[in-house]
Parts: structure tokens; sequence; C-alpha cells
């Protein structure tokens, strides 16, 4: 099982990337696909999940700003995110988690800076 995210950088405040995650070697609709993030000296906070219907749901710091998808033909799931703010510097992982037997896998990880 792999879990390989991109599209983290730097980039000014106000500004917007757009992270994916490629899925392998699980059976992507079945799992339910999270992201969380990691600030420096901070707890691991979760972010944003879609399930495998594509019902979403938002941590209340990104509501408005951030959009989470997912594309069953490439095993992908993306993460939108806009109006940036310095804050949301960390790093992303994306975590898939399966629907009935609660197994999970994860990422490595993304940087993503947010200057002033």
């Amino acid at each position: 099982v792999q879990l390989v995210e991109s599209g983290g950088g730097l980039v000014q405040a106000g500004g917007s990337l757009r992270l994916s995650c490629a899925a392998s070697g699980i059976i992507f609709s079945a799992y339910r696909m999270n992201w969380y993030r990691q600030a420096p000296g901070k707890q691991r906070e979760w972010v944003a999940r879609i399930s495998s219907g594509g019902s979403t749901n938002y941590a209340d710091s990104v509501k408005g700003r951030f959009t989470i998808s997912r594309d069953p033909a490439k095993n992908t799931v993306y993460l939108q995110m806009n109006s940036l703010k310095p804050e949301d510097t960390a790093v992303y992982s994306c975590n898939a988690l399966h629907i009935y037997s609660s197994t999970d896998y994860w990422g490595q990880g993304t940087q993503v800076t947010v200057s002033f």
C-alpha cells in the first residue's frame, strides 16, 4: 500500500495550492480519505474528509477555503486550498481509513509554507 502526496510548496498569503494523494494497493472505494496537517511544535490536526460516496466534512479552520475531492478513476484524492494564511503552514498528510475494519494507511506528507 502506498499513499503519495504531492503539490506542496511555498506560497504567499492569499494564494492557492492543490495537494494530491495518489493511492495504490488498496480498493479505493472501500476507504474514507482524510487530510491531516501538523505544524511545527503542534499536534496533528484533522483538516478534511471525503467518503467513498463523496460526502465531505471540514475542520472549522478551513471551511469555506479548502475543498476535498476524489477521482476514483485515478485513485487520487485532492485538497484544493484557497485564501491561504500563514497559520496554514504545516506538513499535510493524507490518510486512508477502511470504512469497515478501521485499518488505515498514511502518506509521507508534503510541506506547505505560507508566507506573509
